[in-house]
């Protein structure tokens, strides 16, 4: 019995998560865990910016500035953002990836795409910061460290935290996670 071919072709198609390759944010290739994920045919997104997975242009921008603030040395970058599908539906995303040159992050790079949806149920009354500053919140941020992150001062982080805390009806931040979680 042959034993079969395994390329680089086919690895990527057959990886067990959803995988995108990108040059200056344009989505070069991706495969077919990508494809389900975001309900989309390939021409849909292969040669678009990944601004067509996004729920709006101003949060695509703000990702495109964080990750490249956010890089370590070897150039990767990781995060649970909302993501939006073809149909527009909108949801939790784990996204992980490295810059192939870290000294200039959006030339090229390669992306990992894990649909948090069975986990994560998205509240659509959240702004985009909101839904930005809570998911730094879930990851145990301070108000100073999210304030770096997002280049806001960490009393405006404290003003949506409380705006967060009122729309979920929690009383502490812990109280908070805890409902942004099981949300």
């Amino acid at each position: 019995m042959a034993e079969p071919t395994i390329d680089y072709r086919t690895a990527f198609e057959q990886a067990p998560i959803g995988l995108a390759l990108s040059r200056q944010r344009l989505i070069v290739d991706c495969n077919r865990h990508v494809l389900a994920m975001f309900r989309a045919q390939q021409d849909q997104l292969v040669g678009q910016s990944f601004a067509v997975m996004y729920p709006s242009v101003d949060e695509f921008e703000r990702t495109g500035e964080r990750i490249v603030a956010q890089l370590d040395q070897d150039g990767r970058y990781a995060d649970d953002r909302v993501m939006k599908r073809m149909d527009g539906e909108l949801f939790w995303c784990h996204v992980s990836g490295r810059a192939i040159d870290p000294k200039n992050p959006h030339a090229a790079g390669i992306w990992a795409f894990e649909d948090l949806s069975s986990r994560r149920v998205l509240k659509l009354e959240f702004t985009p910061r909101e839904r930005e500053i809570a998911a730094l919140l879930i990851e145990g941020l301070t108000s100073k460290l999210i304030g770096k992150r997002l280049a806001i001062s960490p009393r405006t982080v404290d003003v949506y935290r409380a705006r967060l805390m009122r729309k979920t009806g929690a009383a502490t931040t812990p109280e908070l996670i805890n409902k942004l979680l099981s949300r």
